[in-house]
């Protein structure tokens, strides 16, 4: 059986999942093959070699054209059910996001079909999102797990203004998810990064018995 597990040591986000996925074997050109089943333009990948603190790590980040788009849940599902991606992908890429609209909708006290995702509903965000699903799938990746998360603290900027750390959607996704400070001040769990873990790890905590491939 094949298991990743997550070191969240310095939080979580899409891009830093898709860095991650990358690192352990996803090879690009798949990925943007597969991405183009999503019948999206606008946007181009970047991924370079960084060395942080010593270590090396494979930075991932989507360049975007369009500015201010904000996306309804259901203008992602649309995306989705048009596109050419395999039917696995597509149900657990809609998880996510319904787990996203979920959360929007009880911190706004408004209905699913109304919430209007904003940093969210980027394409940058559709794509890393997709991105992370399409590496799991890929990677034949059967079970994930992760460790405590990070959440941070401080202050960060949004659609809504300023905001304490971790933002409210983080909050609720992160329900019942083993977190802590870390110390840092800094946003160390994006929503993106949040919904990602929450939806697709199996449990939280130690790593599990396994042997280390990459």
């Amino acid at each position: 059986m094949k298991i990743v597990y997550f070191d969240c040591f310095s939080g979580i986000s899409g891009d830093m999942t898709v860095g991650a996925l990358l690192d352990a074997g996803l090879n690009l050109e798949t990925l943007e093959k597969e991405l183009k089943k999503l019948g999206l333009t606008g946007y181009q990948l970047e991924v370079n070699k960084v060395v942080k603190k010593g270590i090396s790590a494979t930075k991932f980040k989507v360049k975007i054209k369009e500015e201010g788009v904000e996306r309804r849940f259901k203008d992602i599902l649309t995306i989705l059910e048009k596109s050419k991606l395999d039917e696995v992908i597509k149900r657990e890429t809609k998880k996510i996001f319904f787990n996203i609209a979920q959360a929007e909708s009880i911190i706004h006290q408004k209905d699913i079909d109304k919430i209007h995702f904003h940093e969210i509903g980027g394409l940058d965000s559709v794509i890393d999102i997709t991105s992370a699903v399409i590496g799991i799938k890929t990677l034949g990746i059967e079970e994930i797990y992760s460790s405590a998360l990070p959440v941070g603290k401080g202050f960060v900027k949004c659609a809504h203004g300023v905001i304490p750390v971790p933002a409210p959607a983080t909050l609720e996704l992160l329900k019942n998810i083993p977190t802590y400070s870390g110390g840092i001040e800094s946003e160390m769990i994006t929503p993106t990064g949040a919904a990602i873990i929450s939806t697709l790890a199996k449990s939280f905590g130690e790593r599990p018995l396994m042997k280390i491939e990459r």
